[in-house]
């Protein structure tokens, strides 16, 4: 399950996982990396979108998790399957889907 109060952690871990992949020794390798991680970049992808449809999604980037009252906020108690936010999201070109092409074999297509 992924809250809104979780879409500033995931885009900070995508942002690592597409550097990583740049640093890649070799092009197999950052190809290998960018299929590891598309389903959890597809299911942010539908974060965002689920967040914006309910007009959560400003709240959510300005969640502040230093301040405890935020913990009380509907972006918290508002929360998807990983899955269905990686479906919602692979029916339209994402931010991240041109990075590389998703096939079946995937070994992480329950990271979500």
């Amino acid at each position: 399950m992924l809250s809104g109060a979780d879409l500033l952690y995931w885009r900070r871990k995508r942002e690592q996982w597409r550097l990583l992949a740049e640093g890649a020794p070799d092009d197999a390798t950052a190809d290998y990396l960018h299929r590891y991680f598309e389903p959890t970049a597809r299911a942010i992808d539908g974060l965002e979108k689920a967040l914006a449809a309910l007009g959560l999604l400003d709240d959510a980037l300005a969640l502040d998790l230093r301040k405890p009252q935020d913990y009380f906020h509907r972006v918290w108690s508002t929360a998807f399957r990983a899955t269905d936010l990686a479906d919602a999201a692979g029916n339209e070109q994402g931010e991240y889907s041109d990075t590389c092409s998703a096939d079946g074999d995937d070994p992480e297509q329950e990271a979500a």
